[in-house]
């Protein structure tokens, strides 16, 4: 049920010193406070329903807390064939992108959250699970814990997890957020293609879609870049990985029409004017096309050398 992520080992301690730093560490702990209009949002109480709970074996927290995860957002994979995927025996456990890979070779894509307690009770709230990263001891001595948090309650101040081999655990928030801390409260939702998290940040979404169009293509990434430029629309470089995913699976107008969106929000993109020109050349817009690669060929950046070779085959008719 405890896993260890990629970080030394140092000297360990006699358990009577360790109780003593836990105890030491819990009497310390301070409840997290969520912002005032965090706390107004959200109903007082939350929890996912229908997250099926797996049991953890010794080491194996990270593949169960996938299973949980993906099994939830519909990816019909037992357990035991996550193990091999994510489980790294001289390691003891499961390490962080592992458990991002995984979650995309199997067509989900992989959003970690900002860090902190509001980010992930809103997700909760939303109706996602959220894989949270635990330190069950002290940093000196880390015992990395994989856990799924499916509810809350925010009068009661408790959380609610399926957590090594206990479903529906209940902590107080002070006493998970003493331990998730420690991961620097790492935390990640596994959302189909076209869902994105409340509270995620422009980078940290397009980061996380790019990184799966990677790996599973345009075609699968599609309603994800969509969903994207709804969320954003002020977003050039979404538009032009929409762009971008269009024409791979052929919508040339879907295309030029993404590219468009993207150099008017960003006059500077090069690369979007650029592709923008060679897809309206494709559809036979000579006109625009030129306009586009000469505005490409006038903007510093890598893409200069393709735009002039581009716009002089334009000329030349070739």
């Amino acid at each position: 049920m405890q896993g260890r992520i990629d970080r030394p080992l140092r000297n360990a301690r006699l358990a009577g010193v360790l109780l003593l730093g836990l105890l030491l560490l819990t009497g310390c702990a301070t409840t997290p406070r969520l912002a005032e209009s965090t706390a107004q949002a959200l109903p007082r109480q939350a929890w996912v329903e229908d997250v099926p709970f797996h049991a953890q074996r010794e080491y194996q927290c990270g593949p169960a807390a996938l299973a949980m995860t993906l099994n939830h957002a519909g990816v019909d994979v037992p357990m035991e064939t996550l193990i091999p995927q994510v489980f790294i025996p001289g390691r003891e456990g499961s390490v962080q992108p592992e458990m991002l890979a995984t979650v995309r070779r199997h067509g989900r894509i992989p959003f970690v959250l900002n860090d902190s307690f509001d980010a992930l009770l809103t997700e909760i709230a939303t109706g996602h699970p959220v894989v949270v990263l635990q330190n069950l001891s002290l940093p000196a001595w880390p015992m990395w814990h994989y856990a799924v948090a499916i509810g809350y309650d925010l009068d009661a101040r408790e959380l609610m997890l399926h957590s090594g081999e206990e479903a529906k655990r209940i902590e107080s928030f002070r006493r998970f957020d003493a331990t998730w801390a420690r991961s620097d409260r790492w935390a990640f939702v596994a959302l189909r293609p076209g869902e994105l998290p409340s509270g995620i940040g422009e980078q940290r979404a397009l980061q996380a879609i790019a990184a799966f169009e990677q790996v599973q293509g345009a075609e699968a990434t599609l309603p994800a870049w969509v969903a994207f430029v709804e969320r954003f629309p002020h977003s050039g470089m979404g538009y032009f990985a929409l762009g971008n995913a269009r024409h791979a699976t052929g919508d040339l107008e879907g295309a030029s029409e993404a590219f468009r969106s993207a150099v008017a929000q960003r006059d500077d993109l090069g690369v979007a004017w650029l592709n923008l020109g060679l897809t309206l050349q494709a559809q036979g817009n000579i006109g625009e096309a030129r306009q586009a690669l000469e505005r490409a060929v006038a903007l510093p950046g890598h893409w200069q050398a393709h735009a002039t070779a581009a716009l002089e085959r334009l000329s030349s008719g070739d």
